[in-house]
């Protein structure tokens, strides 16, 4: 009876705190694959300068996350998941790739914009990111045409006040459209990897990760990459059929030495 009264009681607290329902009902990704950011939107970076979100497209491809600096855990774990997917690429933030962090709190100022960088900065520990990764805070109108632009839906929640969310980032093509949605608290390097190739048009990458390409294919409903069947059988049969005619052309070759 004991344990009975037990359960009750921590039952009825975890009832007690668990946030409404209909709150959870609202959040998620709409996927807007090759769908344009609007790249005149204001923010204002890390020191507090004006600036278009269109200003960090330079030919590259980007990455963006989208947060908030004060949450208690989650958007913690997605950058700290971020920077630990990044640092064994052969990739540089600020050389081959930019990183954009934008907070969908409207209340945030550049200070904590600043504070955060500082902190993830320099966790990535590579120099070329402090001028390749952006932190940006802005108003309640522009955060909410960019999120809109790229299907990202978040709700202030009352009851427990922060902010209702989902973990994911975007790879953004150099002319800044949406090129792939990554989904989850880590990310696999691999994917990581091949969702830059593929969104740089081959323009970063060496001729495996092309190879790579050919033999993974992006699901967009999971957020991943995975085996290309047919492609791989293919490439399997080329390189079948290429051996076996190196070995006929050796062994004419000995034949007739």
């Amino acid at each position: 009876m004991l344990f009975a009264i037990v359960l009750l009681l921590l039952g009825g607290t975890a009832l007690a705190q668990d946030p409404p329902s209909g709150v959870l009902g609202e959040i998620g990704v709409d996927q807007k694959l090759n769908a344009p950011i609007p790249k005149d939107l204001l923010f204002k970076d890390e020191s507090g300068r004006d600036v278009r979100i269109g200003d960090f497209f330079h030919g590259k491809p980007v990455i963006l996350s989208l947060v908030y600096y004060e949450c208690p855990m989650l958007c913690s774990m997605t950058l700290n998941g971020l920077v630990k997917s990044l640092r064994p690429l052969a990739f540089t933030i600020g050389d081959e790739f930019e990183v954009v962090t934008v907070s969908f709190d409207p209340n945030e100022k550049p200070e904590l914009a600043r504070a955060k960088k500082d902190v993830y900065v320099n966790d990535y520990g590579r120099a070329s990111a402090a001028s390749g990764w952006h932190f940006l805070t802005g108003t309640a109108d522009s955060i909410h045409r960019l999120t809109d632009a790229v299907g990202y839906r978040y709700k202030r929640d009352e009851y427990t006040k922060q902010w209702a969310h989902v973990s994911a980032i975007l790879i953004l093509t150099p002319d800044g459209r949406v090129s792939q949605y990554l989904y989850g608290i880590e990310f696999s390097g691999r994917d990581l990897r091949l969702s830059l190739v593929q969104a740089s048009q081959n323009k970063i990458g060496t001729l495996v990760d092309r190879v790579l390409l050919y033999c993974y294919h992006y699901y967009p409903e999971t957020g991943r990459y995975g085996l290309a069947i047919m492609n791989t059988v293919r490439l399997a049969s080329l390189a079948t059929v290429a051996a076996l005619a190196l070995f006929i052309i050796i062994s004419r070759r000995r034949e007739t030495a």
